[in-house]
């Protein structure tokens, strides 16, 4: 039985990349452990690796920012989603855009959240904390968490 060789790092990388998508500072994360210890320079090949599949398409900053919007926008307020943005090592142009379209529907998705978990206005001050808590937990600004419980104390639901 002849033994088979570990993947490449292109292998494991295309394989993460078919799961979703990732960044370049993601993927140099993932695939660090995997650096082959006998080669002359392992960062340069994780380099090479990655620079063609940035030039060849496979990397994209851009849809990976879209992706996690798309992905967690509906639940999460702009900070929160921001915050997982940056940690995915995105640049400063992408965060800024992700963030002024964010803020545009920011109130939305948060009385989107509120309704779907609360649907209606808190009997007492313990209860309002607590549905203030909930939304502020998942990062909407606190002025928006604000509106959201002041409108639905004003207009109930039909």
């Amino acid at each position: 039985m002849i033994p088979s060789r570990p993947p490449s790092l292109k292998a494991r990388a295309l394989r993460l990349l078919a799961q979703r998508e990732h960044s370049r500072v993601e993927l140099e994360r993932k695939l660090a452990p995997y650096l082959p210890e006998d080669a002359p320079d392992p960062a340069a090949a994780l380099a090479r690796v990655l620079d063609e599949l940035v030039s060849k398409g496979f990397i994209s900053e851009a849809r990976v920012a879209e992706s996690l919007i798309h992905r967690r926008a509906g639940r999460l307020g702009t900070s929160r989603v921001l915050q997982e943005l940056r940690g995915k090592g995105l640049d400063e142009d992408l965060l800024a855009d992700a963030a002024s379209r964010l803020r545009a529907t920011e109130f939305e998705r948060a009385r989107e959240v509120w309704c779907k978990k609360f649907g209606a206005p808190a009997e007492d001050a313990a209860g309002r904390a607590k549905q203030m808590r909930f939304l502020a937990a998942r990062g909407f600004e606190a002025e928006v968490v604000r509106r959201v419980l002041r409108d639905a104390d004003v207009s109930p639901e039909e």
